[in-house]
């Protein structure tokens, strides 16, 4: 059974895991009404996309067979996985309380400039960049509200 395991193919893997994760999905959704076409429903478009990743994640899992054995696979990079779970872990804590715009400049400055070790002015860049551009189409084009610092911004 173990040697079946580990000549398995990472995208076979992957796509059977995708594939599980859809299903969680499509299960959870069952709490809300789908509603019609003409009047959808909460689930309705959560529904649609869990059908829409159920049904890639299968054909990633039935036509990964050029994928590398799991056996091959180099588990070097695994530090650095983790530390970029753990910082999005941070920043999903901290979101309410540090405010939109300063938790995405930190994550970014994090990512950036410890992960992927960029200049420092490259990385303040996208950071601001990013932080203002994408707060600006949220609150004034979506209209969504994001939470504030304690200091208003």
């Amino acid at each position: 059974m173990l040697r079946r395991l580990t000549s398995l193919g990472s995208d076979r893997l992957s796509g059977t895991l995708l594939l599980l994760l859809a299903l969680f999905i499509l299960w959870q959704n069952r709490a809300y009404p789908i509603g019609t076409l003409t009047e959808p429903g909460a689930g309705f478009l959560p529904l649609f996309l869990g059908c829409a990743f159920a049904i890639t994640s299968a054909l990633i899992a039935w036509y990964g067979t050029d994928a590398i054995p799991l056996k091959d696979i180099g588990w070097g990079e695994t530090p650095r996985a983790i530390a970029i779970l753990v910082a999005c872990g941070v920043a999903a804590s901290v979101f309410e309380w540090l405010g939109y715009r300063l938790t995405i400049f930190a994550l970014l400055v994090f990512l950036l400039g410890v992960i992927e070790r960029k200049p420092v002015l490259v990385v303040l860049l996208v950071a601001v960049a990013f932080s203002l551009l994408s707060w600006l189409v949220f609150f004034n084009l979506l209209d969504v509200q994001l939470p504030r610092s304690p200091w208003g911004f």
